[in-house]
């Protein structure tokens, strides 16, 4: 019994970091609205693969396809993928210094109003509202949106963006073919080929509307506070954090489009026969 006892108590003793690890990983996970972002994601992805059923099939989207994008966007199925990346990613990390800037009043009042925009554009008139602002303020060196443009630097965030854009439009194309679309009629050399065609209008929607959410976002916000985020954005415990988000939604996006690709070709397939 002794002998029991005492591996126990050395199993807890050299469990307690790896505790106290997730513990934080599971706090900054929540004061990231990470619950939040994911839902507004699947909202969105739920919104695409609408747009996906009118561009590919021959009638409109049917109640099946609907329920089909429903069941890929399942919340629960994200936010576990994403979870288990995340504290993947943040492993070995120091999230001391994170944890301060995005528990702070400061740091709490940057992720709500970056929330609230992202849910905001939900609405096709906010986004294009958005758009044309942003457009207006950048030819117009606006302060403001020169402070945006130096965090979208400081973060990587257009050439991140476009990666992980072109990433997708690859699995869904994957998809289509592991769902036997076009009859085989397509090699992976073209797909490659005409996935890497999309690169230049990728980036320019991308840079478009990244700048007009974060011109949004940050408009209630003081001049110090947006310098205090790009200045955090500069340290290593900002770089760390911005990888992670990134590796953190890489997973459960590819697999996604692969999902997406698999359900379409299966529809087409259907609208055929």
């Amino acid at each position: 019994m002794f002998m029991r006892f005492a591996s126990l108590a050395t199993a807890i003793t050299f469990a307690m970091p790896a505790l106290a690890q997730q513990s934080h990983t599971d706090a900054l996970f929540d004061l990231l609205m990470l619950p939040d972002i994911i839902e507004i994601m699947r909202e969105e992805g739920v919104s695409h693969g609408d747009t996906i059923g009118q561009d590919l099939f021959a009638g409109p989207p049917t109640a099946e396809w609907a329920a089909t994008v429903e069941r890929i966007y399942d919340f629960e199925v994200m936010e576990g993928m994403v979870r288990e990346d995340f504290e993947a990613s943040l492993e070995g990390e120091d999230l001391t210094p994170i944890l301060e800037f995005f528990g702070s009043d400061q740091g709490q009042t940057i992720i709500g109003l970056e929330v609230s925009a992202r849910r905001a554009l939900l609405d096709d008139a906010v986004e294009e509202a958005s758009k044309d602002a942003a457009v207006i303020a950048l030819a117009d060196e606006n302060p403001r949106m020169m402070m945006v443009v130096e965090f979208v630097e400081a973060n990587n965030l257009i050439e991140t963006n476009v990666e992980g854009a072109l990433n997708s439009n690859l699995a869904f194309y994957a998809g289509l073919l592991d769902g036997g679309a076009f009859g085989g009629a397509l090699s992976e050399d073209q797909i490659l080929t005409d996935v890497w065609s999309q690169e230049a209008e990728i980036r320019v929607s991308t840079t478009e509307w990244i700048n007009s959410f974060l011109f949004m976002a940050y408009q209630p916000l003081n001049d110090d506070d947006v310098q205090a985020y790009i200045a955090f954005s500069q340290t290593d415990a900002g770089g760390v954090i911005n990888r992670t988000m990134f590796v953190s939604f890489d997973r459960l996006f590819t697999g996604i489009s692969r999902s997406l690709g698999r359900a379409a070709a299966t529809e087409m397939t259907m609208q055929e026969l």
